[in-house]
């Protein structure tokens, strides 16, 4: 049968309660989607991390008076506004496999894959990562993601030592790993997402190559051969004393999660000590460069 679709935008604050007010209203299934682009990836956990902006989607049956109903769920939040909302009519359809189907396998370059548990992988000969959409960031769909595992796939870091600042959901580590790298520090500020790099490491057979914790804001990690650090423009500012000093002289450098206008901003907190080239993606950037020897 058809169902009534009620869809709201909202922020982290208001989502889980606006979720909980449509669940006792009546809704059959109340859906929390990112609502900007925060792609995000893990296991399952107890405490559900929220992107900024958050799409709240409420399936209730065909006949529900949608205006009575929001009435009810502002007066529920003791909101005197009612939300804004929008609503259709859904057609029934099988909702789990409409959903796997929206993640197939990825090819990042070379022969590395990202693949869901649900799909054989294209190419078993591959470097293939499995990971399942979930609740960590990095899914390897998003462009930054997308540029970093490009990069290893036509760099592959054999023997080398990793960090990645800004694990999430491990996907880089974890490519790093698989991709030959001898060991990898993953850091996060969250120790949600250090237990999805954990579980994703483990399921990918990598686990015993993988060191996890949270950065220390006084002191950088030991320099490794390589850095990775997928985050966003402001962090990659702020941090970049910390992450300059992570890279050995002579180690490389991947830096994403700015956007193209953000570039020079960026740059002008490393090229000092590093040889920088920007690559661009669906309006995204990727710095990568070489760290100059002393002297």
């Amino acid at each position: 049968m058809p169902w009534l679709r009620i869809t709201q935008t909202t922020n982290r604050e208001t989502a889980e309660p606006l979720a909980a007010a449509l669940e006792e209203l009546g809704a059959i299934a109340v859906t929390l989607e990112d609502a900007g682009d925060e792609p995000v990836l893990a296991v399952a956990t107890e405490d559900t991390p929220l992107w900024s902006a958050v799409r709240v989607v409420a399936l209730f049956p065909p006949d529900t008076h949608a205006e009575t109903l929001m009435q009810r769920v502002a007066a529920r939040l003791a909101d005197d506004t009612p939300p804004r909302w929008t609503q259709d009519i859904l057609a029934d359809q099988d909702w789990e496999r409409a959903w796997m189907d929206r993640y197939r396998p990825i090819h990042c370059g070379g022969r590395l894959w990202i693949c869901p548990s649900w799909h054989a992988p294209p190419d078993p000969d591959a470097v293939n990562v499995l990971l399942d959409p979930g609740l960590a960031f990095g899914t390897g769909t998003h462009a930054t993601t997308a540029l970093c595992l490009a990069w290893l796939a036509a760099h592959p870091p054999v023997g080398l030592t990793v960090i990645d600042y800004g694990c999430g959901s491990g996907i880089l580590a974890v490519a790093a790993l698989k991709l030959g790298a001898r060991r990898v520090l993953g850091l996060d500020v969250d120790p949600q997402a250090l237990g999805v790099s954990r579980a994703n490491a483990a399921r990918n057979g990598v686990a015993e190559r993988l060191d996890l914790a949270q950065p220390m804001t006084s002191a950088a990690p030991p320099a490794a051969d390589l850095v990775l650090a997928n985050i966003l423009a402001r962090p990659l500012i702020e941090l970049a004393p910390v992450i300059r000093a992570c890279v050995r002289p002579g180690g490389m450098l991947v830096l994403s999660g700015m956007l193209a206008e953000q570039v020079e901003e960026v740059s002008d907190h490393y090229r000092g000590e590093f040889d920088l080239t920007s690559t661009l993606r669906d309006g995204w950037a990727m710095l990568t460069g070489q760290r100059r020897a002393p002297g």
